[in-house]
């Protein structure tokens, strides 16, 4: 006779990494199915539109998954601490980098070129908008850039930014207002009604 499974594409995302936990590989297919992509393009607008190194990122967090899935939380939700985690590794990046680039006699090889075939904005048909407004939000600090990112490329709530970053509802609100702010007044000459 044979067992019925479990409605994977059913199950909340907390169930499927109590599922994973106890060594169902199913489980972890149905999670990496939800999260891969989004997970990439995340860690591609975090990482310098390198997507080698995203790529070798998503498959490190998936790997953390299955070798350590006890270090997730039942109780907390699944998209919070993976972007948690995510937040966490580009972090660890920069602090690299910087040492990197502190020992490197000034000449620091290891930012990539962009890759024109990795249009992570490819949903904005003008191009010239789509270059002023990434070069925007590269000038933006890294706090207010992190939650601008986080809220409208990767659609987290404001409730999950604060838990991702660890920080008030009230921050998250007041970092989205100032990139906002930022990124509307350097974006102005775009903006038909400004120009009026």
């Amino acid at each position: 006779m044979r067992l019925i499974k479990p409605q994977y594409k059913s199950m909340s995302d907390e169930d499927l990494m109590i599922s994973i936990s106890k060594g169902d590989k199913r489980a972890f297919d149905e999670i990496y199915a939800r999260y891969a992509s989004a997970l990439l393009g995340y860690f591609i607008r975090m990482l310098w539109k390198d997507r080698e190194k995203a790529e070798d990122f998503v498959h490190d967090i998936f790997a953390k998954i299955i070798k350590r899935p006890e270090l997730f939380d039942p109780s907390r939700r699944f998209k919070t601490w993976v972007y948690s985690v995510a937040n966490n590794m580009c972090k660890n990046e920069y602090k690299k980098q910087e040492v990197r680039k502190n020992i490197s006699n000034g000449l620091d090889s290891s930012y990539p070129v962009s890759d024109e075939g990795a249009n992570v904005m490819n949903e904005v048909q003008d191009g010239q908008f789509r270059e002023r407004f990434e070069m925007s939000l590269d000038d933006l600090d890294l706090k207010h850039s992190e939650v601008f990112k986080l809220r409208h490329l990767n659609g987290l709530s404001i409730k999950e930014i604060a838990e991702v970053l660890e920080i008030s509802d009230g921050t998250v609100k007041s970092r989205l207002f100032y990139a906002t702010k930022y990124l509307a007044k350097s974006l102005k000459d775009f903006n038909p009604i400004m120009n009026r």
